[in-house]
């Protein structure tokens, strides 16, 4: 238990300044730090209690910020806290209706898409302050990247929160009108303000018919966005715990967080992966810890005005645009030369769609996109798993994003010993060959004697390309056969 509200304590503050920062950044103003904070409170408490993935801490992302930004500017904060609550209730609508179970048909090139084009909005939303403060944005960005290699026991956004909020205290009058020749480095500094102390209060939404008609769509959008961002992190959260999360429960859990969030005047959250993969590595594996780093941010808030206006906003900044940074895939983009083109397609469409048009279009089009790639690449639709006897296992057909959780859900089943033949694999995608790497990493951690044989050249190539330096080392030593051009 002590080792669960230590984890909570962690967690809480690398929540505390991406709270702040995600509240103001859709709110544009200095009340948005307490609407983002009680975003991590509300939703981050009922979330925990109430989902189906254990340790998963919920709060304020890149997505949903960008959909409530849009929907705070069209119709106020009272109308936006109003659309979460609907948005609340439409996620626990989805569970109840057992559409969660659907988040495995996402492919992962849409996921590295739509991530990347979230961070890109991100990005271009701070380019205002980078312009303005750029001297403040910058030391912000190379302070959070020496931190993070030289102190590893503290958040590197806290560590630039209270360093530069400090120094710029003292330097705030040298660091205005700084040029170099006609080049502007710094034109000025802007702080949060002084924002209210309150503990937090239900608030009553006036509701009308014509009101709630016109907020249907923006709710719904949030619902889905909302939906996606938590269970693409629950996903996370098994493949490093070796668990397997409840999808509705955990979008049952979601929706009670945001309704609760909307009704106490906080932001729309989402299972938020930064601070859920923080909290399992500090010891986290319960909801105890996540509920407790929503109620250690609740002792914070209180009398916590008089601090957070002396915050500068080009640091939020500098925090937001290093946190926006992290969430592409680099991964993915650094193989985009050996990975499948059809997949890299999908990948990248999907993220320009998401920059340029809309997120919710933009799942929609990338995934449309990857089962046109399928329907060219496979006449077949999904993979079958046939079991050959005792603990030896034959895959038949497409191992692509249809069919990958179903064929390793069946696999994974604690047995101590496993031998695969992926002799009838037709065709395999990046999702199909990151399951499988993904597979092989849990059977190493879990103790299992996994063996896999006869695999087509095709199977092995992608295989290869697309696995790490530690994955191509875990696959070498379960392939059976001699896999060339591994090394």
């Amino acid at each position: 238990m002590a080792r669960e509200v230590l984890s909570g304590l962690t967690v809480a503050i690398v929540a505390l300044p991406l709270a702040i920062a995600f509240g103001i950044t859709a709110t544009g103003t200095s009340e948005g730090a307490l609407v983002g904070l009680y975003g991590a409170i509300f939703a981050g408490f009922f979330a925990a209690l109430f989902g189906g993935t254990p340790g998963q801490v919920t709060g304020p992302t890149g997505p949903i910020t960008v959909v409530a930004t849009g929907v705070i500017a069209a119709h106020g904060l009272e109308g936006a806290f109003l659309a979460f609550i609907m948005a609340g209730a439409f996620q626990i609508l989805f569970g109840l209706c057992r559409l969660g179970s659907l988040i495995r048909y996402i492919p992962h090139p849409v996921v590295s898409g739509f991530m990347g084009g979230i961070a890109l909005i991100i990005i271009l939303g701070e380019l205002d302050q980078v312009q303005s403060s750029f001297l403040v944005v910058a030391s912000t960005i190379l302070l959070m990247l020496v931190s993070t290699r030289v102190i590893k026991s503290i958040p590197a956004s806290l560590i630039a929160l209270v360093v530069m909020t400090s120094v710029l205290r003292l330097a705030d009058s040298w660091l205005r009108n700084v040029r170099v020749g006609p080049v502007s480095l710094n034109t000025t500094i802007d702080y949060i303000g002084r924002i209210p102390e309150s503990i937090p209060s239900i608030i009553t939404p006036e509701l009308s018919g014509s009101l709630l008609l016109t907020l249907l769509l923006p709710a719904l959008s949030i619902a889905l966005l909302g939906s996606i961002d938590s269970l693409l992190t629950s996903v996370v959260m098994d493949n490093i715990t070796g668990n397997r999360h409840r999808s509705n429960k955990e979008l049952i859990g979601q929706g009670l967080g945001n309704a609760a969030s909307g009704l106490f005047g906080g932001l729309a959250s989402a299972g938020a992966t930064v601070r859920s993969v923080v909290n399992v590595r500090s010891g986290g594996r319960t909801a105890l810890s996540a509920a407790t780093h929503s109620v250690i941010l609740l002792a914070l808030v209180v009398g916590l005005g008089a601090v957070v206006q002396y915050i500068p906003l080009a640091v939020l900044s500098g925090i937001l645009i290093l946190t926006a940074f992290g969430m592409f895939d680099w991964e993915s983009l650094r193989k985009a030369h050996v990975s499948p083109r059809g997949d890299i397609v999908v990948m990248f469409a999907t993220m320009i769609v998401t920059v340029l048009v809309d997120l919710t279009v933009a799942v929609a089009v990338g995934v449309t996109l990857a089962l046109i790639v399928h329907v060219v690449k496979s006449r077949r639709r999904k993979a079958s798993i046939v079991h050959v006897g005792a603990d030896i296992y034959r895959i038949e057909g497409p191992l692509s994003f249809l069919s990958v959780d179903r064929v390793f859900t069946i696999l994974r089943n604690d047995r101590p010993n496993l031998s695969l033949s992926l002799k009838d694999v037709t065709y395999m995608d990046m999702s199909g060959a990151k399951a499988l790497l993904t597979f092989i990493d849990h059977s190493h951690t879990s103790g299992v004697a996994l063996g896999i044989k006869d695999l087509p050249p095709h199977v092995a190539n992608r295989l290869i390309a697309l696995a790490n330096e530690e994955q191509r080392d875990k696959l070498e030593a379960v392939v059976e056969d001699r896999l060339t051009g591994l090394r």
